[in-house]
């Protein structure tokens, strides 16, 4: 019974070394006294008890935390740079046999390149090209660790770090930048602000110069309509007055008595002497000549 027990242990022992499951994110690399025999997917692989084992793969993408590393960059400045690298096996077989620590590996090959790419930048374009560091870097390491069977899938920069001076340095430059640019803005305001006041003075200015000048051609138009029905009253009167005196026959003596009005209004003044024209003397003797009749009509 002991001898049953016995064989029956050996026996869940042997298949328990014979039979292996592998997950379907795994692939079995199986040996055979040694040597290489076979590569087997996910479920159930079937081994030979002490003459196969196998070495179970993971194909599953997985990440690198490179440590992070001073770099000097082509002008010389010392940055600090860290960085991930994401890769997947692709093949179990090269990744099995051709590199002893996959992780050790990657990690030196990736520090190393890195060193050269970002030594070829200067300081602001290390700064500002990390799409492009990254895309170099994962097309390198892509290349050299093809032959670990391995597929490095991104890698991402995750941090930059000039020395504490140079940034010291960047944030007194963008301050000043930015001043720069907010008193560009402000004269630039300033500058549209006179304008546009300039605008609005000629604007005023030249609509106050047209009203003016409506305002004075109406007055002209209402002075030369007032001019027009003053001389056409004028003339009006001076034709009642012509046809009047015409109508009346007047002699000589309304023309003197009219004549003398016009000496009243012409002595009706502060002069001390009067000019009276040559011809006058033929008038004043007609004056005379009322006065005899007055004197005859009062007799």
């Amino acid at each position: 019974m002991i001898l049953y027990i016995l064989i029956l242990i050996v026996l869940i022992f042997i298949g328990l070394k014979s039979v292996k499951i592998l997950r379907p994110y795994e692939k079995g690399v199986v040996e055979r006294l040694g040597k290489y025999n076979r590569t087997v997917g996910s479920g159930v692989a079937i081994l030979v008890p002490f003459i196969e084992r196998i070495v179970k793969v993971d194909l599953r993408e997985q990440v690198v935390d490179v440590p992070p590393q001073e770099v000097i960059t082509k002008d010389n400045t010392v940055v600090v740079v860290d960085c991930v690298i994401f890769y997947e096996v692709v093949d179990a077989f090269n990744a099995t046999y051709n590199v002893v620590n996959f992780y050790q590996a990657i990690t030196k090959l990736a520090q190393t390149n890195l060193r050269n790419i970002v030594g070829d930048l200067e300081l602001d374009e290390t700064l500002t090209s990390r799409e492009m560091i990254n895309a170099e870097l994962r097309e390198v390491l892509d290349v050299a660790t093809d032959k670990w069977g391995s597929k490095v899938v991104r890698v991402e920069i995750q941090k930059i770090e000039p020395p504490q001076d140079i940034v010291d340095a960047m944030s007194k430059q963008m301050k000043a930048e930015r001043y720069k640019r907010a008193s560009i803005l402000e004269a630039e305001g300033y500058k549209q602000s006179e304008i546009k006041k300039s605008e609005g003075d000629k604007q005023a200015a030249i609509l106050e110069a047209e009203g003016k000048a409506e305002s004075l051609l109406r007055i002209a138009e209402a002075d030369k309509k007032a001019a027009i029905l003053r001389a056409e009253g004028e003339a009006a009167a001076i034709e009642n007055v012509y046809k009047a005196i015409h109508e009346g026959n007047p002699d000589d003596g309304l023309i003197a008595i009219k004549y003398l009005d016009a000496l009243e209004k012409i002595a009706d003044g502060k002069a001390s002497k009067v000019f009276l024209p040559l011809e006058s003397s033929g008038v004043l003797g007609s004056v005379a000549g009322i006065a005899e009749l007055f004197k005859e009509d009062k007799e």
